[in-house]
């Protein structure tokens, strides 16, 4: 992981409006923005930004880039992604949402072969707060300190980052894994980055109902992560009968023949972290205690 302020970043698609607001925000942070990438708009600036019609073009100008942060139309995320690991860029952050699960699936073999990180699609991407923005997390929110955070959610990523920032415990990484029903990286991968992290002592693991990957990163913690672990597992007290256009998770478990699968699930994904001593918080505003008491528990 290269994620320092020194860290190249492109944004491919940079000419959209959303794209262009995505990289100006990026920019103001602090981040890296050295160009942006639009096919068939080559030559020209964009807000600032210089833009390139290839990555490769990019490349050959800037030098090696370490991440590209990828705001174009679903149907032209594979493409994207495949250029920039075509040249040599080792992580992508999607933006997008509703990325093909096939095409999903082509990328995540493409990039286990070249050892490239993907986040998302349908993320926040990452920030380090006061050092580096990749992608789209309300800056406001976040404050420099020891607590990592892993989200399933985007929003819930921002809830969790305030209630910590106005308990005065700030934030090394954050990172929205993604929302889409296939992502790039896992809640493994990012236990594993944040373990490695000298700037983390804690991290918060948000996850929701939905899957089996909150019950295997309880596991996972309990057999090689060294730093403690706070969860907390959004949806508890979600109506059963609810419709909801966000988290195709919790579609999936209310349109269960069996109702109680629901709470089923639930109770499996929070016994799970209590059967190897991982404190669960009921609900957000829960976490900085729970962290408190852990990073205390730590150094005692």
């Amino acid at each position: 992981m290269n994620l320092t302020l020194d860290s190249k970043v492109i944004v491919q698609g940079v000419t959209e409006k959303m794209s262009t607001q995505i990289a100006l925000m990026m920019k103001s942070y602090g981040t890296n923005v050295v160009a942006g990438i639009s096919p068939g708009e080559g030559g020209q600036e964009w807000s600032g930004i210089p833009v390139f019609s290839l990555v490769e073009q990019a490349v050959a100008k800037v030098g090696i880039i370490d991440t590209t942060l990828i705001v174009v139309p679903a149907y032209r995320v594979l493409d994207a992604s495949l250029e920039a690991i075509a040249s040599g860029i080792k992580q992508i952050v999607i933006v997008t949402e509703g990325v093909p699960p096939l095409d999903m699936v082509q990328l995540l073999r493409k990039a286990e072969a070249t050892e490239t990180l993907i986040v998302g699609p349908n993320c926040a991407g990452i920030i380090v707060p006061d050092k580096l923005l990749l992608g789209t997390h309300p800056t406001q929110f976040y404050t420099p300190g020891p607590v990592g955070i892993i989200s399933r959610s985007n929003t819930l990523t921002y809830e969790v980052a305030w209630e910590l920032t106005k308990s005065r415990l700030g934030q090394s990484i954050c990172v929205s894994i993604g929302c889409d029903p296939i992502v790039g990286s896992s809640f493994l991968q990012w236990l594993q980055i944040l373990d490695e992290d000298d700037r983390t002592e804690l991290i918060v693991l948000v996850g929701e109902v939905g899957g089996a990957s909150e019950e295997i990163a309880a596991s996972y913690i309990s057999e090689t992560i060294d730093k403690p672990v706070v969860a907390y597992i959004a949806g508890i007290y979600a109506p059963i009968n609810q419709n909801y256009t966000h988290a195709s998770s919790l579609i999936s478990a209310r349109n269960s023949r069996v109702k109680h699968n629901f709470h089923n699930q639930m109770k499996s994904k929070i016994s799970a972290f209590k059967e190897f001593k991982i404190p669960v918080a009921k609900r957000p505003s829960e976490i900085p205690s729970l962290v408190k008491y852990s990073l205390e528990k730590k150094y005692v």
